[in-house]
């Protein structure tokens, strides 16, 4: 057995994953009744129809303090990422489940053993997402200060080589480096397989991407413009070389019969339902944390509404099958996207989407792609 017996290796070209089902609203910052209930039943239900529907991961947003609204408080009911993945592991059997962690708030020996005991769990189908952090009222609550931007990025490559280490090292071993001087350090079990789980980072910045480069097997980058991604994903893969990375997005998913449905009701639940403080709150965080370009910010109010920043796909299921497959094209492995309501959406999304894109050469019918 190895981990790329798992479905994050099989031969789909395009795949496919669920964004932030632990967090009350998952992306949305929206009053809509139908907003997604994260529910731990709701959150097994969903996880076991994914599975039966050949998706390949699932990944959770690592949230503390949510963005205070008016009305709601759009991820501030949230699961704690690595317990959370432990128990969807345990209810599934081939599903990936990813845990997110911010690296200055989780000592890296706890880290270790934790995230081993995770993979043990789900027999290698754990996956880790590393993150740095940007919003200071989460840094706060734990006493920790918030680097400069860029120097997170020098803490967090620290962490992953001590973790690294402790998977690897079968002697105790001291470290004194910039951020954390530890001695007679071991952690056992090791993560199955005798191989690192699967790495994801994220990182629109300079120095983010450089890290992911360098220590992620999965890119998880933000899409500022299609139209423009064949290239910002030929600069990715060029960073990482001579590794062999995957190239992910994230965002989320309107789909509706008709193109028109799915626009007049991305406007219902992104314009005239939006809890417009809870989107000033996370307008002020991103913009003062510099975790997201600055070009953006302008224009971003219903993309942060929608789906907080991440890219929107709306229309009838021929166009969400076309966006997938033109960012196939563009050289883009997959994507994790939220829906206003995973349960309630995603039946439709697998009866009349999957087909399609199965007609378009980007996925294979389940049996053929394990």
């Amino acid at each position: 057995m190895s981990r790329k017996n798992t479905r994050m290796y099989n031969a789909n070209r395009f795949k496919l994953g669920l964004f932030a089902p632990n967090c009350s609203n998952g992306l949305a910052i929206t009053t809509v009744p139908e907003r997604w209930d994260a529910s731990w039943d709701n959150n097994v239900a969903l996880a076991r129809l994914a599975e039966g529907m050949g998706l390949e991961f699932i990944l959770p947003i690592a949230r503390w303090h949510g963005y205070d609204g008016d009305e709601v408080s759009t991820q501030n009911e949230t699961f704690e990422t690595i317990a959370w993945a432990s128990g969807l592991l345990a209810h599934t059997s081939e599903i990936c489940v990813f845990g997110t962690v911010h690296v200055p708030l989780i000592n890296p020996v706890f880290a270790a053993k934790q995230i081993a005991t995770a993979d043990h769990i789900g027999h290698g189908r754990f996956g880790l997402n590393i993150v740095s952090g940007w919003n200071r009222v989460e840094f706060d609550m734990f006493g920790v200060g918030l680097e400069e931007h860029d120097r997170r990025y020098v803490y967090a490559a620290e962490w992953v080589d001590i973790v690294t280490r402790i998977w690897t090292s079968e002697t105790p071993f001291d470290h004194d480096g910039e951020y954390m001087s530890l001695k007679g350090v071991i952690g056992d079990p090791k993560p199955c397989f005798g191989e690192a789980p699967l790495l994801m980072s994220a990182g629109s910045s300079e120095a983010g991407r450089a890290f992911a480069a360098k220590y992620a097997d999965c890119l998880f980058m933000l899409i500022v413009d299609d139209d423009k991604l064949s290239g910002v994903i030929g600069t990715l893969r060029r960073q990482a070389a001579p590794r062999d990375v995957g190239v992910y997005a994230s965002g989320h998913v309107v789909c509706r019969p008709t193109q028109r449905e799915a626009e007049d009701y991305y406007v219902y639940y992104a314009e005239t339902m939006a809890d417009r403080a809870g989107v000033d709150y996370l307008m002020r965080g991103r913009r003062e944390s510099h975790s997201l370009p600055p070009e953006m910010m302008p224009a971003m109010r219903r993309r942060l509404a929608s789906g907080i920043g991440t890219f929107p796909i709306v229309g009838s299921p021929d166009h969400v099958a076309a966006t997938f497959h033109k960012l196939s094209r563009a050289g883009l492995d997959g994507m994790a996207f939220g829906l206003v309501n995973f349960l309630d959406e995603l039946p439709y999304f697998g009866a009349e989407v999957l087909p399609r894109m199965e007609r378009l050469g980007i996925r294979s019918p389940r049996a053929e792609a394990a």
